[in-house]
């Protein structure tokens, strides 16, 4: 009996696709609109738009394997490139046993980069004139796996982006503990960059809820070939004033090496949610940007947002 050629054929009969069981598509949207300011200008106002529709369904396979697919319609990605009305992508492959994978098509992630948001949520990306300090890995054609369930709260991920003409394949990873309750950890690496400027980022993060209050901590650090090393520090509490209103406080200070000044964003935030709608208000502060002890900007942002 020739065992290892019924073995092969046994395992190319599970890889191949074949009918689902059952599957549905459905449609979900969000759309949001924002006014934003530059305190002490009169023609620093600005308004915001967005919107957005993801399909997305799946049916579960005869050998077992769960199948996914999302897509999203998004009018803000057609600038004449050819690429709009479509968006973010991807397909999700899925078993207990095996895992999840998910494929994305355009607006994937690296393990390291789901996880390099600041404690305080990102402040510098609203118009301070801050640049992040990581290069994410490209979303396009990349790959993105979870491990199976091996031990209680404990999450492992990684992701591979194949390399192209302006860059090498680069590689991710990721853990993520949450074994205490109220409590989450997170450690993430990876590599990007085109060759001659790579960057290796690594971010570390805490969270810790008790009561009505959560208190939060990251650092992310990216090393560069032939450019300036630079990191992030990060903190934030947020408190639970009721089921549907929330305030938060955070700090992030950028340190780039070489330089005298660093960066720093302050931001005060206040929601309230009801239904399918949330209502936001933030202040931002923000002092060394561009490295310079004399700049300094300060923002504040109104905005409304709904989920169908």
């Amino acid at each position: 009996m020739n065992i290892k050629k019924i073995g092969l054929t046994a395992l190319a009969g599970s890889l191949v696709v074949t009918s689902a069981h059952a599957g549905a598509m459905s449609a979900s949207g969000t759309a949001s609109m924002a006014l934003k300011n530059d305190s002490g200008t009169q023609t620093g106002k600005s308004w915001t738009m967005g919107n957005s529709v993801i399909l997305s369904g799946g049916g579960e396979l005869d050998n077992g394997i769960n199948v996914s697919l999302s897509f999203e319609l998004d009018s803000g990605v057609d600038t004449g490139t050819g690429t709009g009305p479509f968006d973010s992508h991807s397909m999700t492959l899925s078993s207990d046993g095996l895992g999840t994978l998910v494929f994305a098509g355009h607006g994937g992630s690296s393990a390291q980069g789901a996880i390099d948001t600041t404690a305080a949520g990102d402040l510098w990306n609203n118009g301070s004139g801050i640049t992040g300090i990581t290069a994410a890995q490209s979303g396009d054609n990349s790959m993105f796996y979870t491990l199976p369930a091996m031990v209680d709260g404990v999450a492992i991920t990684a992701s591979y982006s194949p390399g192209r003409a302006s860059q090498d394949s680069h590689t991710a990873f990721a853990l993520a503990y949450t074994g205490v309750e109220g409590l989450t950890l997170n450690y993430g690496q990876g590599d990007s960059g085109a060759p001659g400027s790579e960057v290796t980022s690594t971010t570390m993060k805490a969270s810790y809820a008790v009561g009505s209050f959560t208190l939060g901590a990251s650092k992310t650090e990216a090393d560069k070939t032939g450019a300036s090393d630079r990191e992030v520090t990060s903190y934030n509490v947020a408190y639970t004033v009721s089921d549907d209103i929330s305030i938060g406080y955070g700090v992030e200070t950028f340190d780039t090496a070489g330089s005298s000044v660093d960066e720093e964003m302050r931001g005060f935030n206040i929601s309230y949610t009801t239904g399918g709608m949330t209502l936001g208000a933030a202040q931002y502060e923000g002092e060394g940007i561009g490295n310079s002890a004399t700049s300094e900007k300060d923002r504040w942002k109104l905005s409304a947002s709904f989920a169908f």
